[in-house]
């Protein structure tokens, strides 16, 4: 602020309440940092525990596969396979998280009973058991796919979140205190000044 400005004290009443609301500011954004990056984390573990299910089911999955092909025969698999009409219902919604808005999964009908398969009652068990098993791999992806892109999410409004932290803290704070001070500075040598001015007046009266 050049040194020929006169400020006034409205102005530093102003300044001083701008610096309390932006360390206000500054305080509820690391709270929201911190409660931010501790659901990230119980997200993590959640999402690392889904990633070891889903390898196991997959592998079972396979193998039980590989058993029923073995018994009887790719062409057959296929044949039941796409006889296979109904697909499941997945329905998209949204759930709060701290002000985020994350994925929710909801999918119907993906486990079913035998005879909810469609594709008949003569079939071996181990087809049976290799429907089963991939049924068990498609709720594990649904509930990764839930988990992983709520940690994405989480993710970028952490470092959204860090990075107005950083410029409250390192940017606007000590600027808005760097002219605080120079206004109080100059108020006070303004006061002296008409100090000084008001004894000569009176010297000279």
């Amino acid at each position: 602020m050049p040194q020929d400005i006169k400020p006034t004290r409205s102005e530093l009443l102003k300044l001083k309440r701008q610096i309390r609301l932006a360390k206000s500011g500054y305080n509820l954004l690391k709270k929201k940092r911190d409660g931010l990056i501790l659901e990230f984390f119980e997200i993590l573990k959640k999402a690392k525990t889904l990633r070891e299910e889903l390898v196991n089911e997959y592998k079972t999955a396979l193998e039980k596969m590989n058993v029923a092909r073995t018994l009887e025969g790719d062409l057959k698999i296929k044949s039941i396979a796409m006889a296979i009409r109904e697909i499941p219902d997945i329905k998209l919604m949204t759930k709060n998280i701290m002000g985020v808005k994350v994925p929710k999964i909801e999918a119907s009908e993906i486990k079913k009973a035998f005879m909810e398969r469609g594709y008949g009652v003569y079939n071996s068990s181990a087809i049976d058991e290799a429907a089963s098993a991939y049924e068990k791999v498609v709720e594990k992806i649904i509930l990764a796919a839930e988990v992983e892109t709520s940690m994405r999410k989480l993710l970028n409004e952490i470092e959204k979140t860090k990075r107005r932290v950083n410029a409250l803290e390192f940017v606007v704070i000590p600027n808005l205190d760097k002219v605080r001070g120079f206004i109080q500075l100059r108020l006070e040598e303004m006061e002296r000044e008409n100090i000084f001015r008001m004894k000569r007046i009176k010297a000279k009266a």
